[in-house]
């Protein structure tokens, strides 16, 4: 074995592996133990609405309830402000670089904090949290099993995130997906590799689980879809430009929503807000509980048909209204399954409409339902090729693959000409923002040398996660062994000079990244107002 096989394996295939697979195994304990939680508890809370419906006389004892967990929940976010919002705009600013992370505090306060939600009925979901708690246990895996190595933390709870997503939703692929189309938006063999075997050894855990725990490893049940040929791809066009178009409204109905309550209710208290949210979720869900909670039974209930449109129009309205508020005031919990749900809403309208006065026959029902659905992921959240894949994997699409390819495309290229951004990007780009709103930043532009031994040594630059907003402008090899593979990648060796620059607002912490990576060492630096 050469020098270059045995660093291959050292310093890439078994930490892949043996941080993988403790990450994968823990990710799927934690949220197998979560999932059971959740279900128990929202199970609760639905009795609880029907008693009060039935018994209107306990609001005086639910009012005081809600304002009180409103009181809570604003003195936990005033001194722990990254335990706020949806699980995957965190993970992905934590996975980015741009967000930081003490994993005890956020596998234990997600943990507690969502449960919270699910019991008082917020119509937030589960993914988001088991995506950030995932993250949090990437992380605790390496504090645990390779102190040593940390310029593998970003990799591992990448691969953490992505176990948690799966684990949640029952979407093996598709969460491996979301590392590449969502957490870094880029294609690295490496970030595949970490990811496909914490994912893996994740659903095998679960697998082992769940029935343990009772309960189910999959988002949906098997459905049942007639198959459309090709004379009918209009089908598809048509749900996926009513879809594209949906989303360009609700997501500026999102920007208009975190406007009002980020500005002009910026100096009303948070608990205060957070109490109108609350009481306006008790009194909706009072009335009908698909107004509210997570969204699962309400998708659920949609596949029944003969939907009444007017009443699936005040679903729209009522559940967008509250998942979005409840999302931008800071409540811990998940968007992901929540905007399924409005988008499938849409979609049983738009199906109610072309079954009863469009010719359309009603046997489409639920194969148009999940076209709307998948053209929702790909629309609203931007990710169309997880919506290909999670369409297959969870909602029975594979005899479909065709039109739901056409309804995820047509969808994705509406949001795109409108210039919209995502639901996770407009969060996450307000938390940064926020974060950094009274703090400098310095552009640094420098030389480092890549240590013997270190991270870099054997990787391509497109496989590294360096720090956030660094670009590496220029790469010296040492003179002899450089080699650039068939696709012009380029693998870093012992002494070859990268130039760097990148924009930071601490500067310790960047060069402490910065040296997990290429090792040890001072350099000199130049700082300028801008790149």
């Amino acid at each position: 074995m050469n020098k270059k096989q045995k660093n291959f394996l050292l310093n890439l295939v078994f930490p892949v592996f043996i941080f993988g697979a403790i990450t994968g195994i823990f990710t799927a304990v934690i949220i197998v133990l979560y999932k059971y939680c959740a279900k128990h508890i929202i199970h609760l809370s639905e009795k609880g609405y029907h008693f009060m419906g039935e018994h209107l006389y306990m609001l005086a004892v639910a009012i005081p309830l809600f304002i009180l967990f409103a009181i809570v929940l604003s003195l936990v976010y005033k001194k722990y402000s990254d335990l706020k919002g949806g699980g995957i705009p965190s993970s992905i600013g934590i996975l980015r670089g741009l967000l930081p992370l003490s994993w005890p505090r956020s596998i234990i306060g997600t943990f507690v904090l969502s449960l919270g939600s699910f019991l008082f009925g917020v119509p937030l979901g589960n993914e988001g949290p088991s995506v950030q708690m995932g993250t949090a246990t990437g992380a605790a895996s390496l504090y645990f099993a390779g102190k040593k190595r940390k310029a593998w933390k970003r990799y591992l709870m990448t691969g953490g995130a992505c176990a948690g997503f799966s684990a949640a939703t029952g979407a093996p692929i598709s969460g491996v997906l979301f590392a590449i189309e969502e957490a870094h938006q880029r294609i690295s063999p490496m970030i595949i590799l970490v990811s496909a075997v914490s994912v893996m050894f994740c659903r095998l855990t679960t697998e082992i689980l769940a029935p343990i725990f009772k309960v189910s490893v999959t988002l949906f049940p098997d459905l049942v879809l007639v198959s459309l040929v090709p004379k009918e791809i209009w089908l598809p066009l048509v749900v996926g430009v009513i879809m594209g178009l949906f989303a360009v409204i609700f997501l500026n109905y999102f920007k208009l929503i975190n406007a009002f309550i980020s500005r002009t209710l910026k100096k009303v208290p948070t608990y205060i807000k957070l109490s109108a949210i609350l009481l306006l979720t008790l009194f909706m869900g009072i009335i009908s509980y698909d107004f509210i909670s997570t969204g699962h039974e309400t998708i659920l209930h949609l596949f029944d048909g003969n939907n009444a449109i007017h009443m699936l129009i005040l679903i729209l309205i009522v559940r967008s209204t509250l998942t979005v508020s409840a999302n931008t005031s800071g409540i811990t919990g998940g968007i992901f399954l929540p905007t399924l749900a409005i988008g499938g809403v849409m979609s049983a309208i738009i199906a109610e409409v072309l079954t009863r006065y469009c010719s359309v026959s009603e046997q489409y029902y639920s194969t148009i339902l999940v076209l709307g659905i998948t053209a929702c992921i790909a629309g609203m959240m931007k990710m169309p090729l997880t919506a290909i894949v999670f369409a297959v994997e969870a909602l029975s699409c594979h005899n479909n693959v065709l039109y739901v390819i056409v309804v995820a495309a047509v969808s994705f290229v509406i949001t795109e000409i409108f210039f919209t951004k995502s639901t996770n990007d407009n969060v996450l780009e307000a938390r940064v923002e926020s974060q950094n709103k009274h703090r400098e930043h310095q552009v640094i532009d420098t030389f480092v040398t890549v240590k013997a031994g270190s991270f870099a040594v054997g990787k391509q630059i497109r496989d590294i996660l360096w720090p956030s907003n660094l670009f590496v402008l220029s790469l010296t090899h040492q003179k002899e062994g450089a080699e650039v593979d068939e696709h012009g990648g380029t693998y870093l060796r012992e002494n070859d000079v990268l130039h760097i620059r990148y924009l930071t607002y601490d500067e310790e912490t960047s060069k402490s990244e910065i040296h997990n990576i290429v090792g040890q060492q001072d350099y000199d630096e130049t700082a300028t107002e801008v790149i």
